[in-house]
């Protein structure tokens, strides 16, 4: 199972302050130091993060790059002239701290055909983030994207056990669904060290794409090392 890292939490602490630093760049070429397989990042309408001179540059790294967006005309034309490994295509509100469901394509399916077909046909391979639902599942396939990502935030946050139990059992069973009807399957949101346990049995997900818990764990295990070479800094 192959591992997607997304940087976007490190350009957040950049533009808290404005400043030319952490450069997320930076943080890519580390991750895929780590065996990090590919890199994500998600270009928000209001660039609340990552920028576009960090997809420009990202894009010259000697790995995948995998640019998460909303189905925008906007972003279509800027995916173009990128031309990302894939795309991936999310819900987007301006005013949520993280994308809080998958896209409903149900709804949308007008509107994002073409757009899965202009992507693919500039070599661009299409993922839709959906929940896992059987109908959902069902569109993305007539959609012809290649791809979906399967949204694991309510597994990841419920409390409840038989709740966790039963969003876990979805994941698996429409993970599933999505292969034998021709789609190829990636999975993410909300995941850690913790439940990444038992996502990884699930048979037939490519890869996971994670980001907030793991940019969270660098800070605590590079800090160490950073006072130290202040220290130095300072002699």
């Amino acid at each position: 199972m192959k591992l997607g890292v997304n940087i976007d939490h490190i350009a957040t602490l950049r533009q808290a302050r404005r400043e030319a630093i952490p450069d997320p760049i930076d943080a890519a070429k580390e991750c895929i130091k780590g065996g990090a397989d590919g890199i994500v990042c998600h270009l928000r309408e209001d660039r609340r993060h990552i920028q576009d001179k960090d997809v420009y540059r990202l894009r010259e790294l000697p790995t995948r790059l995998d640019l998460e967006m909303a189905a925008t005309d906007e972003m279509v034309k800027f995916a173009l002239k990128v031309k990302p490994d894939y795309v991936t295509l999310v819900p987007e509100k301006r005013q949520e701290l993280t994308t809080e469901g998958g896209l409903d394509v149900v709804r949308n399916s007008k509107k994002l055909k073409p757009i899965v077909k202009k992507l693919q046909d500039k070599g661009i391979t299409v993922s839709l983030f959906i929940d896992p639902v059987a109908e959902q599942v069902e569109e993305s396939a007539l959609l012809l994207a290649r791809f979906i990502e399967i949204h694991t935030g309510t597994y990841a946050n419920a409390i409840n056990p038989a709740k966790k139990k039963l969003e876990y059992q979805k994941i698996g069973t429409f993970t599933q669904k999505a292969l034998l009807i021709g789609l190829k399957v990636n999975a993410g949101h909300g995941l850690d060290y913790q439940n990444v346990k038992d996502i990884v049995r699930i048979f037939g997900i490519e890869e996971l794409n994670i980001g907030f818990s793991i940019v969270a764990r660098s800070v605590i295990v590079g800090m160490k090392k950073a006072v130290e070479e202040m220290r130095e800094a300072i002699k």
